[in-house]
């Protein structure tokens, strides 16, 4: 990796672990571009990231890295818990489970969390192809041996 490209994915671990990851919606903005939407923003210069989102249950975003005021990084995402779920309680240890597997995110892999993360009986698996320049990849949580969560991404470098 060349050395922007290291200071890229250093950012973007260090912003993922300052928004959601970190902080849950507390990261918030009070005023987000899209209405109905969560933003999210970390600052760093020169970089900027922004992660906006709809939905809660299901969900599909798309977080940008900025790079002197121009995007230089985009990554999509969608997905969710499993729509037979709709108890409130399961979905927020579902999500607090994620978050504690993003805060686990390595600087080879800064796209969400590790390759694998466990925690009693819950397991988190994350497989991506490719590089921080183009990839695509899916995590799926899982309890028992039961997928309760899945989400599919992908994104690069924009030139």
């Amino acid at each position: 990796m060349s050395s922007e490209l290291d200071d890229l994915a250093a950012f973007l671990l260090e912003a993922k672990r300052r928004t959601y990851a970190g902080l849950d919606d507390d990261a918030s903005v009070t005023a987000p571009l899209l209405n109905g939407s969560k933003q999210l923003e970390h600052q760093a210069s020169p970089y900027a990231y922004r992660d906006i989102y709809f939905g809660i249950g299901f969900f599909v975003g798309q977080e940008t890295v900025s790079k002197d005021g121009k995007v230089v990084w985009s990554m999509c995402y969608s997905g969710g818990v499993d729509p037979d779920i709709g108890d409130r309680d399961t979905l927020l240890v579902i999500y607090n489970f994620l978050r504690r597997a993003l805060l686990a995110g390595r600087i080879d892999m800064p796209y969400r969390g590790p390759a694998s993360f466990e925690v009693d009986d819950m397991s988190y698996r994350n497989s991506v192809d490719g590089t921080l320049a183009r990839f695509h990849g899916v995590e799926e949580i899982s309890q028992r041996g039961e997928t309760l969560y899945e989400l599919r991404y992908s994104g690069g470098l924009l030139l």
